[in-house]
């Protein structure tokens, strides 16, 4: 029995090689479904789809029943080059059996030339039509699919020539850290009061770039002043060093680690939420999915971190979990859950009812899959972070943001606002202005025009704050 050549196999030698050894080859299979269904009168071809190799184009062409006259009846098989110009091969092309061993193969006599006035080579009688047909002969699966391999030596003369890729990239991530050329800094530090003798830990200083932070971050940017004399200075007190370090990192095109980012997971997703470091928070996000088992035992307080985070993918995970467990689940106290999550809770019963029966239309966004909303709401250039509700446009549109006219007229909003005025508002973060002195675009006089200019994260907040007082704003929305 002729024996299967491997693609990218690596061989080790025991003793001094031939010469011909260590010779690469790259080889493709084509599988021909329902082949005896394939168009069958002498002349008629299939080509397969195109493959690369040597920096060219190339196909298979397949005569079910012969090229020509003088070989009908036979399987004709040949080997195209698609791309223009000139090129040459080193090939052989073979027919696997069911059970995937060489059936029969046909290898090139010599180095072939190809050009368009000879783009194929191959052979016109390769084996009876017939004889493919015949179950006995075990050529056919069981569905009736004809496999076919077909292997190009590699030649590195042919090989696309080696391009560096954009340095850009490197380039900022080189500046990450780096003092000569920072214009601002953080100082990172805990603002615990400490008792007795005990020193409180000094602050860590990162040095920063400003453009690449209002670019980037555009939150960390605002904590700065517009005092060009200096190096401006802003204090971080709320968030600890190292996960500020993973942070900023992030914002110089750096990752976090999957070992740092396990076992920070939720500091992570808590400062870049908080931050608005949107890519990083969804990769802690997932992270945290992928690693959490959700039980019994911890799905309320699951369900309560992804609702006050507007965690998506971890409130759909939870809520899956329900839906598959709702026997179990009935058990359980639900009457400290806000009542906006029993929406949710029946969205996911809807969708595993649904699982399976699509009926080749477009998905409602209502019951679209949170990474596949997302997706869609990224390629249409919109927010990806925030609720379901948040991010489930109506008609997305590329290159568009959330506007204003995502809301009912600003009467409606007053209504809102009137009530959550009349909490008390005198600390962050629902103070009228930071402790710089500047505009807190998050506090309720001030809410309206964030809606207007900050998309999602005036969304997002709006919903946050209404969710605490115990307010249904779902009439907010048209």
């Amino acid at each position: 029995m002729t024996n299967v050549k491997y693609a990218n196999l690596t061989t080790l030698d025991v003793g001094r090689p031939s010469s011909s050894a260590g010779e690469e080859w790259q080889s493709f299979k084509i599988l021909f479904h329902d082949f005896a269904d394939l168009p069958s009168a002498v002349g008629q071809c299939t080509r397969s789809p195109e493959f690369t190799c040597n920096g060219h184009r190339w196909c298979i062409k397949l005569y079910p029943s012969g090229h020509t006259e003088a070989r009908a009846g036979n399987l004709s098989l040949y080997l195209r080059l698609c791309s223009g110009g000139y090129a040459t091969a080193t090939f052989e092309v073979s027919v696997l059996d069911k059970y995937q061993s060489i059936k029969r193969i046909a290898k090139s006599a010599t180095l072939r030339s190809f050009s368009s006035e000879s783009k194929t080579w191959g052979w016109p009688q390769f084996v009876s039509r017939s004889y493919i047909l015949n179950q006995a002969n075990n050529y056919l699966d069981d569905n009736g699919t004809l496999a076919v391999v077909v292997s190009i030596q590699r030649d590195s003369a042919s090989a696309a020539p080696f391009v560096p890729s954009n340095p850009i990239r490197g380039m900022i991530a080189g500046m990450f850290l780096d003092e000569k050329t920072a214009d601002v800094c953080f100082e990172v530090g805990s603002a615990d009061v400490h008792d007795g003798d005990e020193a409180a830990p000094s602050p860590v200083t990162f040095h920063a770039h400003s453009f690449i932070l209002k670019t980037c971050a555009p939150m960390l940017a605002s904590l700065f002043g517009s005092d060009d004399d200096e190096v401006a200075t802003a204090t971080i007190t709320d968030v600890k060093p190292d996960i500020f370090h993973h942070m900023l990192h992030y914002v110089y095109g750096g990752s976090v680690p999957d070992a740092e980012l396990n076992t920070h997971v939720k500091d992570i997703i808590n400062a870049a939420d908080k931050y608005s470091i949107v890519n990083l928070k969804l990769e802690a996000e997932a992270a945290y999915v992928k690693s959490t088992k959700i039980t019994m035992d911890n799905v309320i307080d699951n369900l309560l971190y992804a609702d006050s985070m507007n965690l998506a993918l971890l409130k759909e995970a939870v809520m899956d979990f329900l839906a598959e467990n709702h026997d179990e689940a009935v058990t359980k106290d639900f009457s400290n859950i806000p009542g906006h999550l029993m929406r949710d809770l029946l969205v996911a019963f809807g969708m595993s009812k649904r699982a399976g029966k699509g009926n080749g239309k477009e998905k409602d966004f209502k019951a679209m899959r949170v990474s596949e909303l997302r997706m869609k709401l990224a390629k249409a250039g919109l927010d990806v972070d925030g609720s379901r509700e948040a991010m489930r446009p109506e008609n997305p549109a590329p290159n568009s943001v959330p506007k204003k006219n995502h809301f009912a007229p600003e009467s409606q909003i007053s209504l809102i606002f009137q009530k959550i005025t009349t909490m008390t508002a005198s600390t962050p973060p629902y103070a009228p202005s930071t402790t710089d002195g500047s505009t807190n675009p998050y506090h309720p006089d001030n809410l309206t025009e964030s809606i207007s200019t900050d998309g999602g994260r005036g969304i997002n907040y709006l919903e946050r704050l209404s969710s605490c007082l115990g307010l249904d704003i779902s009439c907010v929305r048209w």
